[in-house]
């Protein structure tokens, strides 16, 4: 088909029989990706040869390919990226314009240079991006031997000069990544110039060329096609060319590649980008120590292996093995190398991780106390864990010593908040956990408890009541005592209860803390250790997670919990304070809102407005016209004046002027001011500019009773946007329910708000025929 549409050269017909092969998009007929690529290059290549012979392009010229066409790489809407080779014509701009013309008229990307074979090589010496463009010179009609005169030239000179090019490559790669991101982890990855992505896979091919590094092994090979398989689809969707793989396109991107879903993608794609980012790290200090000396550096004598432990030496700026180390006649010896190279910050050299792979035996359980204890050391290390875990988990020594690991390998997350995969999560906690060392009376608890806390996702069920067990089985494995591997269960079983309560419960019901306590077994040493755990989870889990506000309810609901293990008597009611009394005297006298302002981390707000149905939301509704986040409210009523104390951070920027939340509160009461469209409006102004966003997951409502007073728990659960509190608070006071306090936890853009709620007249019960009422109300205000 292609070949005979476009016989006659006319870059129209080459238009036309690409939109065809597109245009094949459902049913039989659809050509897979790799055969699409494999057509379109087919058919760029006939076009382009097909017009080189009919314009006079023969001896003493030659038309080259590189980029994706020159890869044979070729998408959709990639550019074609070629080169007018020619030895001295005098006719050589009327071939370029015969050839650059009907393409640019056709409007087909072009990025075209012209040169003789002496200016191309002295480009590619000169110019990075031209010489990685020149390596992968593919020729395509003209004269061969020019082509291949080229092309031999230039791959001698990149191999003479990479020891003088070889920092402005490595640098050039490493502000990308800066730059871009990892593809294992961006919710959106860029899969062209992500750290793990296609220009990574030939800058391998590079230092290949410069004979520094072997060829690509079999799994960036493997990467290679998922990587341009999911770059083909995303340009064949998108109808141009696209290198960003938007959430909102993933899942039909997965279904043409037959792939369950979004999520499962996502977890092809973390673990495809790994290896290739895993390859490149590898190959650029591979490549940098088999750099060629010269002069006086070819006269030094090598370096010397200097000794860091027993069987671990540095070399040339690695860590390696001793000449006599042997992991079979040393079980912690894989260990050993990895908590050095963290304790040191040097890499483990590649050969190392190699040989480890293929001797280190499975470990025994229960291990060998000196394999627990450099698996301690290691995780103490903090940041520098992260990259040795990833080394190991990229040769298989990491799923030898945790089998459990492959569930959660790669896994994506199921919530926006996370901004790793869960695998990476649960080493950011670690890394994280060993900052809070000192807090607590076993490190060693605290360490593998927050390594393993989410290991039982990926596999059903519960992920805390899963993920027990496994802890158990682990803990067992490594050589704990019983006793320690009951607490470490524990901790994975209960490593959210802390979080959740505290956000989401009232702290002065003295049954809160009961239930704590209670569900605790009254295990003050659990209680240290899920406190420290919540908070490396949060810091691990993405930013703005772990607040001041955050904090200040966590460590207030276990001191209140230690206080009962103590056997102190709690802490009443929390009366109003002498700031809240004397506005609500004011606002007795004159009748009208107050407002007090209270710098802190975080901040407060008090308002004082005589009590009526919708002052609540009223004033909700004023805190979120003034980009002020709402993390907690307390409501009070002093005589006919209700009291409202909240916890608030700033959105954007700093406080506002009290004044004026008092001047809009008042405006909002009296009616001069309209709340629904004021804050329709802010919601526009603070609308994403970029693509558009997956539309929210559908909001949902959970019901809880609270034994202490009565009083029943709302909880709402779905995606943040300006002034939910107010329509929420709102759709409550209509339904004449009495709100008693709130609390609400912001995840990324999800919400977790919950109301503690009375019935009408302050009843301590709420009716299934009232419950259903408030919900349908509730979720249509959260629509």
């Amino acid at each position: 088909m292609g070949a005979v549409a476009v016989a006659s050269g006319d870059a129209e017909d080459l238009a036309r029989a690409k939109a065809v092969l597109l245009e094949q998009g459902t049913g039989k007929r659809r050509l897979g990706p790799e055969a699409l690529r494999t057509a379109l290059v087919d058919l760029h290549d006939f076009w382009l040869s097909s017009r080189a012979a009919a314009i006079g392009l023969t001896d003493r010229a030659a038309l080259v390919a590189v980029g994706a066409l020159g890869r044979r790489e070729l998408a959709p809407w990639s550019d074609l990226d070629l080169v007018l080779l020619h030895d001295g014509r005098k006719d050589i701009e009327r071939l370029a314009r015969d050839l650059w013309y009907p393409l640019w008229d056709a409007g087909i990307g072009l990025d075209h240079s012209v040169r003789t074979p002496g200016q191309a090589v002295q480009v590619a010496a000169t110019d990075l991006r031209a010489a990685l463009g020149l390596l992968e010179a593919r020729h395509i009609a003209g004269d061969p031997a020019l082509s291949e005169k080229v092309r031999a030239a230039v791959r001698q000179s990149w191999r003479a000069g990479i020891r003088g090019r070889f920092d402005e490559l490595a640098d050039t790669a490493h502000e990308r990544w800066r730059k871009v991101g990892d593809v294992a982890h961006r919710v959106e990855p860029d899969l062209k110039h992500g750290h793990g992505g296609l220009r990574d896979i030939q800058l391998i091919d590079a230092l290949a060329a410069a004979q520094l590094v072997d060829r690509p092994a079999a799994d960036v090979q493997a990467a290679r096609m998922l990587l341009l398989d999911v770059r083909t689809e995303l340009h064949r969707l998108a109808g141009r060319a696209r290198d960003v793989l938007h959430a909102q396109d993933a899942d039909e991107v997965a279904a043409a590649l037959e792939i369950s879903d979004r999520f499962e993608l996502a977890r092809a794609l973390s673990g495809a980008a790994r290896s290739v980012a895993f390859a490149a790290e590898v190959g650029l200090r591979s490549a940098r120590n088999a750099l060629p000396r010269r002069g006086l550096a070819a006269l030094r004598r090598p370096p010397v292996r200097r000794p860091l432990d027993s069987g671990v030496v540095e070399h040339i700026g690695e860590v390696a093995l001793a000449r006599d180390a042997s992991a079979a006649r040393d079980p912690a010896l894989v260990l050993r190398v990895a908590a050095t190279a963290a304790r040191t910050g040097l890499p483990i050299a590649a050969g190392t991780l190699h040989r480890l792979a293929d001797t280190a035996p499975e470990l025994r359980a229960p291990w060998p106390r000196p394999a627990l204890g450099e698996l301690l050391s290691l995780l103490g290390t903090g940041r520098p864990l992260v990259d040795v875990v990833e080394s190991l988990d990229r040769t298989g020594l990491w799923g030898r010593l945790f089998p459990e690991w492959g569930a959660v390998r790669d896994l994506p997350p199921r919530d926006r908040a996370h901004v790793w995969t869960v695998d990476r999560h649960l080493v950011e906690a670690c890394a994280q956990a060993a900052r809070l060392t000192t807090r607590v009376a076993r490190p060693d608890l605290l360490l593998v408890g927050a390594l393993l806390h989410d290991i039982g996702k990926g596999r059903g069920g519960d992920h805390s009541e899963v993920g027990e067990s496994l802890a158990v089985q682990v803990g067992r494995r490594l050589g704990f005592p019983e006793a320690d591997v009951a607490v470490l269960g524990r901790m994975v079983r209960h490593h959210l209860l802390l979080p959740h309560t505290a956000t989401r419960r009232d702290l002065e019901d003295p049954a809160t803390v009961t239930r704590v306590v209670d569900t605790l077994d009254g295990d003050g040493l659990l209680l240290e250790l899920l406190e420290a755990l919540a908070e490396a989870d949060a810091l691990a889990t993405g930013p703005g997670v772990w607040s001041p506000w955050k904090r200040a309810l966590i460590h207030d609901l276990a001191n209140r919990c230690r206080a009962v293990l103590a056997g102190k008597a709690l802490p009443g009611p929390t009366p109003p304070t002498a700031a809240a009394a004397e506005l609500a005297g004011t606002v007795e006298a004159d009748g009208r809102a107050q407002v007090r302002l209270d710098e802190g981390d975080p901040a407060g707000v008090v308002v004082a407005v005589p009590h009526r149905i919708g002052s609540l939301a009223a004033a909700a509704g004023v805190l979120a016209l003034h980009s002020l986040e709402v993390h907690a409210a307390e409501l009070a009523t002093l005589g006919g004046v209700a009291v409202f104390t909240f916890t608030v951070s700033p959105r954007f920027g700093g406080l506002p002027d009290p004044a004026l939340l008092r001047s809009d509160l008042t405006r909002v009461l009296d009616g001069g001011l309209q709340l629904p469209e004021a804050l329709a409006r802010k919601e526009r102004d603070y609308a994403p500019r970029g693509p558009a966003a997956d539309p929210p997951a559908p909001a949902r409502v959970l019901w809880f009773d609270d034994e202490a007073t009565g009083a029943v728990v709302l909880e709402l659960r779905g995606t943040d946007r300006i002034g939910l509190l107010y329509r929420v608070a709102a759709a409550l006071e209509e339904c004449g329910a009495d709100v008693r306090w709130a609390r609400a936890s912001t995840l990324g853009a999800s919400v977790v708000d919950a109301f503690g709620l009375a019935g009408a007249g302050g009843e301590g019960t709420l009716g299934r025929a009232e419950r259903r009422r408030i919900e349908k109300a509730v979720l249509t205000a959260a629509g």
